[in-house]
């Protein structure tokens, strides 16, 4: 079965589910740094699936005010300034935002290449999920959305 086909019938399996937002970093003068809403999708595990794509997961994070908090590390610091940065770029307090993320080209892995965590092995798509460790696509998939699912 093809990559395609594959995530085809992953997508149809998740019908109902709350996607979650895509945003992209935006800087300008007047409103400064901020993450904007560019689309949304739902996460299953290493990937986003868009209605007509997939893309790599990168950085996730949730809009919040950062308030007025001291913190141990200036990592912690600047997690906060950018969750407040999906604030001003519009999402509502709480919303899952994934930022980071990269395009796979699944014709590219169909064809036999590799994309992103996407590999074709023996015909079989495959998805990279632990270091080096690929897997099975459909049956990764499958797992990701029982957990989503709660079945």
């Amino acid at each position: 079965m093809s990559c395609v086909h594959v995530l085809r019938a992953a997508r149809a399996a998740l019908t109902g589910i709350p996607k979650e937002g895509l945003g992209e970093e935006r800087s300008s003068r007047w409103r400064g740094q901020r993450i904007v809403r560019v689309g949304e999708a739902w996460h299953v595990g290493v990937l986003l699936l868009t209605d007509e794509g997939v893309l790599a997961t990168g950085e996730i994070l949730r809009a919040a005010d950062p308030g007025r908090r001291g913190y141990a590390a200036e990592s912690a610091r600047e997690r906060a300034a950018r969750r407040q940065m999906a604030l001003r770029g519009g999402f509502r307090e709480g919303d899952v935002v994934h930022v980071g993320w990269s395009v796979i080209d699944v014709a590219a892995v169909d064809a036999g290449g590799v994309s992103g965590p996407l590999a074709l092995q023996d015909g079989v798509p495959m998805v990279r999920w632990s270091g080096s460790s690929y897997r099975p696509l459909g049956t990764y998939l499958q797992e990701q959305i029982d957990l989503k699912t709660g079945r």
